[in-house]
């Protein structure tokens, strides 16, 4: 009786084990024909989707099927169409095409991608579901960030909330995530965030603008020492044209890295639009002292200019 058992469990435990092995090979058979049809159709080609099905149901939770799956919703939600502006900048692009109105005034043309909201949805489902399979890989975080961003547009809501709470799952996470194969740390993650804030301000709207302010104060009472983020908001109030503000935290970084470019030139530029040559010199002096080349040289000619006058 007990060796009728042991052969019994050992049939069981053999019969488990070449299950799985089977459903490894149907996976892989699955990633093979995937790769193979995406090489030749693209990621939201004919066939794509039945693919990325089968291979759903013999491994729901592989990260690159998952992966794909949010690549051809994501791609196929997507049209792009033409729009008309009146300003040279949109959502930091610049315009295809600039023509004349009637009475001479610039006309400009962006190309913009408009979503169908039922395949986005999708598309963030997939997303959501590898990030639930996948909690510890950044990549997948960022990926639903970047959606959000492209969807939203000019008024970044869902992607502003979203951020705040993955800063303060990182903190709870002491910055250690997997990206690409290798650990991250806190600077890794200071700087994915500046990047964050970066397409914020580029997007260039009031909603973008304020977005750009709340993630850089939050990174900021984080990473107080950081340098970037103070500049941002400075930067945030330069747009504002609150100069003495911005002017604040310029100096702010200044008085711990004189030599630090991106303050020294912002500063400079509060100070001509105060037109307050006497601060305008300050700057001029740090940018001709620590800038890059170019603009060492033109800051000295504008201070021999001051002084000739």
């Amino acid at each position: 009786m007990i060796v009728m058992k042991r052969i019994l469990l050992f049939m069981a435990v053999a019969f488990t084990s070449l299950a799985t092995a089977y459903a490894q090979t149907d996976s892989q058979r699955y990633e093979q024909r995937y790769d193979m049809l995406v090489s030749r159709v693209g990621a939201d080609g004919i066939g794509v989707e039945t693919v990325l099905n089968g291979w759903s149901q013999v491994d729901s939770t592989n990260a690159k099927m998952l992966l794909g799956k949010f690549t051809y919703y994501f791609t196929k939600a997507q049209t792009a169409q033409v729009v008309q502006k009146n300003s040279r900048k949109y959502l930091g692009m610049e315009p295809i095409l600039t023509l004349k109105d009637s009475l001479g005034n610039d006309v400009f043309y962006f190309q913009e991608n408009v979503f169908d909201d039922e395949l986005y949805g999708l598309a963030v489902k997939a997303a959501d579901k590898a990030v639930a399979a996948w909690p510890d890989r950044l990549d997948l975080r960022f990926l639903k960030a970047n959606a959000y961003i492209a969807y939203e547009k000019e008024s970044p809501d869902m992607a502003l909330a979203y951020l705040h709470r993955l800063v303060e799952e990182n903190m709870a996470r002491g910055s250690v995530w997997d990206y690409e194969g290798e650990k991250t740390d806190a600077a890794f993650f200071a700087d994915a965030m500046q990047e964050y804030c970066y397409s914020f301000y580029t997007i260039g709207s009031d909603a973008s603008y304020e977005a750009f302010l709340s993630l850089s104060q939050q990174m900021n009472r984080i990473f107080p020492d950081n340098a970037g983020f103070i500049n941002n908001i400075g930067s945030y109030y330069l747009v504002k044209k609150e100069y003495k503000t911005a002017l604040k935290y310029y100096d702010k970084v200044l008085k711990k890295h004189p030599d630090d470019y991106t303050a020294a030139q912002n500063g400079m530029l509060a100070a001509r639009r105060m037109k307050n040559l006497k601060l305008e010199k300050k700057y001029l002096t740090l940018i001709a002292k620590h800038g890059p080349e170019t603009e060492r040289i033109q800051a000295q000619a504008r201070l021999d200019a001051m002084k000739a006058k």
